[in-house]
């Protein structure tokens, strides 16, 4: 990284948590999230809620980030924020507040693509982190995500699979509230899916060409099959909770490796890095370890808090960038279906 000293103030608003980070020369020295609790009660992100929730933390939010940073704002060399994909009235919060702050402190400002930022947090210096090779193949899996990229430098991606319809966290969320979990449904699958019988029940994967993904089918699958047992026994549910989890997530796990086994057979690529919500997942996690020895696989799983929506990883983005002189012009705009 540069001797210089490059301070970036980061701003992450694409969904429901309002994020700020503080990197110097690639280290973090804070990174402060603002869950929004109020999805809860509606067992999904409510996009007006969203927004008007964003608007009230960001201030202090940002505050915060540059108080545990230990500097002021006219230390900052650049701010750096989520243009996309993501909710349009989330984004535009984040993208309000970096434009107008930028302007003030008369510093450049560089706009963030939410999905490589879940890709380049693997750069963030740390200790005991060892960073991806390139070229390496990522696999992004999300609440809203689930793509597979062949990275061939910080800036050179290049999508090779994702999903055709719903993304993989949704399969769990949906899933999670067909059995009477909360919202979001992943983390507790998980935890029930450590003590059941991950074979109890058997669920069809999908069949999608190439290194495509589809999550709609195995939904409605899942769906019929809890509506035929109930049907016959009204305690169902309750009796076999932590198998219906361990077989759901089995099955899901399934699709996600079985794409990964193709990708590298198609590439050649054997180093796999992993981001985004879904990938705090164990059961993927210990599926990953497996493939190292299965399959000579090297791979890379950033820490826990850079893998669901975080600002560190937009400070990584915005310090590349910040090096090779990219930066965006007050005229640029939120976008809710950025592509990589």
């Amino acid at each position: 990284m540069s001797s210089q000293n490059i301070y970036i103030l980061a701003i992450e608003s694409s969904c429901d948590d309002t994020a700020a980070a503080v990197m110097h020369n690639g280290r973090i020295l804070s990174n402060i999230v603002a869950s929004q609790k109020i999805h809860e009660e509606y067992g999904g992100v409510v996009p007006e809620l969203a927004s008007r929730a964003h608007q009230q933390n960001i201030v202090p939010v940002v505050d915060q980030a540059l108080k545990k940073a230990g500097i002021s704002k006219a230390q900052l060399t650049a701010i750096a924020f989520t243009r996309g994909p993501g909710l349009m009235g989330s984004l535009l919060v984040g993208t309000s507040f970096a434009k107008s702050l930028a302007y003030g402190l008369d510093i450049p400002l560089i706009d963030v693509n939410h999905m490589q930022a879940h890709i380049l947090a693997h750069f963030i210096e740390e200790e005991d982190f060892t960073k991806p090779p390139f070229p390496f193949l990522a696999m992004t899996i999300s609440g809203g995500h689930t793509q597979i990229v062949k990275v061939n430098s910080y800036f050179d991606m290049e999508v090779i699979g994702e999903t055709i319809d719903d993304a993989v966290g949704e399969a769990f969320d949906k899933s999670g509230k067909l059995l009477g979990l909360g919202y979001p449904a992943g983390p507790e699958i998980d935890k029930r899916a450590r003590l059941g019988n991950p074979k109890a029940f058997q669920f069809t994967k999908p069949k999608v060409d190439g290194l495509n993904f589809s999550f709609s089918g195995l939904k409605t699958a899942i769906l019929y099959f809890i509506q035929k047992q109930v049907k016959a026994n009204s305690n169902f549910i309750e009796e076999h909770l932590n198998d219906i989890c361990a077989s759901i997530q089995y099955t899901i796990i399934g699709i996600l490796t079985d794409k990964l086994k193709l990708a590298t057979k198609q590439t050649g690529i054997t180093h796999i890095a992993i981001g985004g919500g879904v990938s705090a997942n164990s059961g993927i996690r210990e599926a990953l370890k497996k493939g190292e020895q299965k399959f000579g696989w090297t791979t890379y799983i950033p820490k826990f808090e850079y893998t669901t929506d975080n600002a560190a990883m937009i400070a990584i983005v915005g310090h590349l960038k910040y090096l090779e002189g990219n930066y965006a012009d007050q005229s640029v705009m939120a976008s809710a279906r950025l592509k990589i």
